[in-house]
């Protein structure tokens, strides 16, 4: 029996539910699969561009499953992710992204992002919600939502996929809700939210007590600074970070709230310098330098994945659109980034990565078989 590539990948799809006929299956889910993925590692990024890379490796692609009848059409692969259920391909994924083993502590940063071009007439572009471990690099899982405000009915659906027993969870003010707070206290993990004007009273308090220097003295702050700079810009972060005073946890009674937390961000460049506060708040104890680290890994998110989605993958202008098809070639595309983040060598970029894969077989097996 012929071994399957990346142990454990296709086995999480084995149950995958198939909505073709049975008598018109000329290529089984698995052989789909594994010529998506390769060709999406390798820099294909369209139906056409998948079947020709398929075309061009079916020798390779016979070393790992039969391909008896050679490679699909961008058609049949059309067809296929169209009507493929997201919900039930995001289960298998986010199972088979919980069993890539880290010993790296789970930071897991949770945020939107809109596929721009994959509008079709007056459907508006797939925005979806991700779970990213931070520390690790790893795409958790994602599911779709129609808009914005939308996110906070998607983060308890996301959560609801992952373990998150241990982990810390950071999301921005969107998230910033008591029902998301009491979810990820139940799950035994830990929270970071960031908050803004949708949480306008405790914003307000909260800014006032940051503010009231005599009331600041007689509380036990715990204080952390970072300064760094380049390309002649230099950037100062303070972060101030205190137990929630009695008097206002009484009044705002949030599940598991134990730390409010000041970032106050000094920007110079030249002649230029422009100063910002941001107010977060924690279940978490009050660790200026802890807290000041795990808010800045938030922001991996961006630098991470969604850059990198739309930088090295062109996800921006992927013109993919129907029916279920942005969000499973989504899905896919997160799987092939796990597996290059976890293949990527010290100074390697993951676009060069994608470049050594396609021009290397034995590269690219060393990425699908980890």
């Amino acid at each position: 029996m012929k071994a399957k590539p990346s142990e454990g990948f296709l086995d999480f799809f084995q149950d995958l539910p198939d909505p073709r006929i049975n008598r018109k299956k000329l290529y089984s889910v698995d052989e789909i699969l594994l010529l998506t993925l390769a060709a999406v590692i390798c820099a294909a990024e369209g139906w056409e561009d998948i079947e020709l890379y398929g075309k061009q490796k079916l020798e390779y692609l016979r070393k790992f499953l039969p391909y008896a009848n050679g490679i699909p059409s961008d058609d049949t692969l059309r067809r296929f992710f169209r009507r493929i259920n997201p919900q039930e391909f995001q289960k298998r994924f986010a199972a088979w992204a919980e069993n890539l083993k880290t010993n790296v502590q789970k930071l897991i940063s949770i945020d939107g992002k809109v596929s721009r071009h994959s509008f079709d007439g007056d459907k508006s572009p797939l925005h979806t919600v991700s779970a990213f471990a931070s520390e690790a690099r790893l795409v958790l899982a994602q599911t779709k939502v129609s808009d914005k405000s939308n996110e906070i009915k998607a983060i308890p659906e996301l959560l609801e996929l992952l373990d998150i027993n241990g982990a810390i969870v950071t999301i921005d003010a969107m998230g910033c809700q008591r029902e998301i707070a009491e979810q990820i206290i139940e799950s035994k993990a830990d929270y970071v939210l960031s908050l803004k004007g949708n949480q306008g009273k405790l914003h307000q308090d909260i800014k006032l007590i940051f503010s009231d220097d005599g009331l600041l003295k007689e509380l036990d702050i715990s204080r952390a600074q970072t300064v760094d700079g380049g390309h002649g810009r230099i950037e100062t972060r303070t972060c101030r970070a205190l137990k929630i005073p009695e008097s206002l946890a009484k009044i705002h009674q949030w599940p598991g709230l134990k730390t409010i937390i000041e970032i106050d961000s000094i920007r110079e460049h030249k002649e230029h310098c422009t100063r910002e506060k941001r107010y977060y708040i924690s279940s978490l104890e009050k660790d200026a330098s802890a807290l000041a680290h795990i808010i800045r890994s938030h922001w991996s998110i961006e630098n991470s994945l969604h850059w990198i989605l739309d930088v090295s993958f062109n996800d921006d202008a992927s013109r993919i659109r129907k029916g279920n098809a942005p969000q499973n070639i989504g899905i896919i595309k997160h799987a092939a980034l796990n597996m290059l983040q976890q293949n990527k060598q010290k100074r390697e970029s993951i676009k060069g990565l994608r470049k050594a894969a396609g021009w290397n077989d034995e590269r690219l097996t060393s990425i699908i078989q980890q």
